[in-house]
């Protein structure tokens, strides 16, 4: 079976990036964006969906954490689209619900190509750690439009902002973990009437 890995690097002015994701690991992460809370929310992801991955991300934090995390998530969107290939055989379609204390995230996607992303959740503060809550959305997006999933969020209830990001993280690392696995009745095929993704 061929390796589904992929490496991604990405150098501007705002950032220098290099990641590395494995979709068929076991929850192995070693992130490190300079942004507490985006380190804690990605290593989450990799451990409930049982990806390996690593970070390193050096950006322009001296103005904000936009950028950074902005483009350490295009690169994650990336590296799983490379890593997909043909994404012939997997079982494509998924959904997640995932509690975190007082919150419940839902999240829901399809790995047919087509790239576009719903988020619905509100949050009561202007930041969580060093991440800017009005930022949760982008970054789900940007996973999205460049790993060419739709992708679905939401966070039904909750008070503490810190569990519903939490419980979006999980929900989504568990929902690709299971989009992305092989069902052996497809005996590889593309898993699309179209025949192609």
């Amino acid at each position: 079976m061929k390796l589904r890995r992929a490496t991604i690097t990405r150098h501007t002015n705002e950032t220098d990036i290099s990641l590395t994701l494995n979709i068929d690991g076991s929850g192995q992460a070693e992130i490190s964006t300079g942004i507490g809370f985006l380190d804690h929310m990605l290593t989450l992801w990799a451990k409930h969906g049982l990806f390996d991955l690593t970070v390193r991300a050096n950006g322009d934090l001296h103005v904000d954490e936009h950028h950074t995390a902005e483009d350490t998530c295009i690169c994650l969107g990336r590296a799983l689209d490379e890593a997909l290939g043909e994404r012939r055989g997997i079982v494509r379609t998924a959904h997640s619900f995932v509690p975190m204390d007082e919150a419940l995230a839902l999240i829901a996607v399809d790995l047919g190509g087509r790239p576009y992303c719903v988020v619905q959740a509100d949050f009561v503060t202007p930041r969580i750690g060093q991440l800017g809550a009005d930022l949760i959305a982008h970054l789900l997006e940007s996973i999205a439009i460049h790993g060419r999933l739709n992708l679905h969020a939401q966070v039904l209830y909750g008070r503490n902002d810190h569990h519903k990001v939490e419980a979006l993280f999980k929900a989504l690392g568990r929902a690709l973990d299971a989009a992305t696995r092989f069902d052996e009745r497809l005996a590889g095929a593309v898993p699309s009437t179209k025949g192609v993704l």
